[in-house]
């Protein structure tokens, strides 16, 4: 089996014995269990105008990734303000591709 470089990575660490068991490992999953789930529950509702052109193009791309476009437009926003949208224009440039519109 071949690892990868952050495979690699890990273990090295593991052999030059940098890691530490957690005390209380239970406890620790449980807090950080509800941590997650605080940090993604969708508590709140949001109305938003969109213009016709782009509700369409959006619900097209939504039924494209097989998805409700209401999930896709959650994720959307999700990665934008956590600064993991990737903009498509440096994508395209790498991978040579290049959208219709």
């Amino acid at each position: 089996m071949t690892k990868n470089k952050l495979e690699e990575e890990i273990l090295a660490s593991f052999e030059r014995d940098e890691w530490q068991s957690v005390p209380n490992a239970k406890r620790e999953i449980a807090r950080y269990t509800g941590y997650a789930r605080s940090a993604l529950a969708k508590d709140r509702r949001v109305n938003v105008r969109l213009s016709s052109r782009d509700l369409e193009e959006l619900q097209a791309r939504a039924a494209e990734e097989g998805m409700p476009y209401q999930t896709l437009l959650s994720s959307v926003l999700h990665k934008f303000v956590t600064g993991r949208l990737v903009d498509s224009t440096t994508t395209q440039e790498t991978t040579g591709r290049k959208r219709a519109g």
